[in-house]
């Protein structure tokens, strides 16, 4: 790498350390190497370049992971606008459904005003009164107290009806603030997503071809020893448990995915982030799971990891940012990032945070 080269590298290192701490409070990054002096022989450049790709593939993952979790924060408003939505349609029906039950009540008080000034404008008590046939009276007397409950009636089912209307007008109107308030919350989750995206992307355009390679063995050099920390564990020597038969479905349906591209917020079918490919293989097998990682891990059942089965899905680090679904043998299938594609990984590649088990009751 040429000297000019290395600068743009380390300058670049530098912005995305600062936007790193901007994105995510608290955390602290070691500055980059700087680039070697005059004379610095062949062998020490080649140890200096590794060092500084290695800062590189570490400012890369806390970017995406940064990107991860805002797509999270993305998704989860997401999906409450669609529950919002959905609910603000039923309560619009029951509007309409209201107003026209109200005005049916009003045509019948009406009718019955009609029918009372037809017989003169006198009540039906004082008609029967003036009534010259005591078994008119006796009969008349019964029909009157009818009458009275069914006006009485009708004028408590008007008013509850009003208040009805009322309340679902209320309900409506308190689901579109909290829709107002979920779009806020989307863009700028958005615009966190692409602000870090961008950034990574950038670091990367930065490098030569060969430098690429070499990042790639990094992060894949950096995976195994997390998946061989993991397996010296003796976690596999424990794990038992065979798939349910909704397991091995989506199992089935995420594996199927395997080579399709990362897009955030994506659900498929073409494109998947990693919680859309979890949440939609558990769909494909008959399952409803919460949408997000984050909801996964505190919305479904916990498992210890030495229980772990096929199907379960494992979710990393401490802000359960990540979620890939367990398929076997110490392997998991996930949709790992932004210019990633979904892929089989070690299940012991990325911090471990717990396993939850979209399907508990089965045995």
């Amino acid at each position: 790498m040429g000297a000019g080269k290395r600068g743009v590298l380390t300058a670049a290192v530098t912005v995305v350390c600062a936007v790193t701490v901007l994105a995510v409070p608290g955390t602290a990054f070691a500055a980059p190497t700087p680039p070697p002096g005059p004379g610095t022989t062949a062998s020490v450049t080649v140890v200096t370049s590794d060092v500084e790709l290695e800062a590189v593939r570490k400012k890369l993952d806390t970017l995406y992971r940064a990107a991860a979790k805002a797509t999270d924060e993305y998704n989860a408003a997401e999906e409450k606008a669609r529950q919002q939505t959905a609910q603000v349609v039923r309560l619009a029906k029951k509007i309409v459904e209201g107003r026209e039950k109200l005005d049916d009540l009003k045509d019948r008080a009406g009718a019955a005003a009609a029918a009372q000034y037809r017989g003169g404008g006198l009540p039906p008590e004082a008609r029967l009164v003036l009534s010259d046939d005591p078994q008119e009276f006796l009969d008349g007397a019964g029909r009157v107290r009818q009458e009275q409950h069914a006006t009485k009636g009708l004028l408590g089912e008007m008013t509850r009806t009003q208040q009805d209307l009322e309340e679902y007008a209320e309900d409506a109107r308190e689901q579109m603030r909290e829709l107002e308030a979920g779009r806020k919350v989307k863009a700028a989750a958005q615009k966190r997503i692409e602000r870090q995206i961008e950034a990574a992307e950038k670091l990367e355009a930065e490098l030569e071809q060969e430098e690429k390679e070499r990042l790639a063995r990094l992060e894949q050099q950096a995976a195994a020893r997390a998946q061989a920390t993991w397996l010296s564990s003796g976690v596999l020597d424990e794990l038992t448990s065979k798939a349910t038969a909704q397991g091995r479905k989506a199992v089935a349906y995420a594996t199927a995915q395997i080579g399709k591209p990362y897009q955030w917020g994506a659900e498929g079918p073409n494109t998947f982030d990693c919680s859309g490919l979890t949440s939609q293989a558990w769909l494909a097998a008959g399952k409803t799971i919460p949408r997000t990682s984050q909801m996964q891990w505190q919305h479904l059942k916990r498992v210890d990891v030495k229980d772990m089965r096929p199907g379960d899905l494992i979710i990393y680090w401490a802000d359960a940012s990540h979620v890939g679904m367990y398929v076997g043998d110490g392997v998991m299938v996930h949709a790992p990032r932004p210019g990633r594609t979904v892929t089989l990984a070690g299940a012991g590649s990325m911090p471990i945070l717990g396993v939850v088990r979209p399907d508990p009751a089965a045995g």
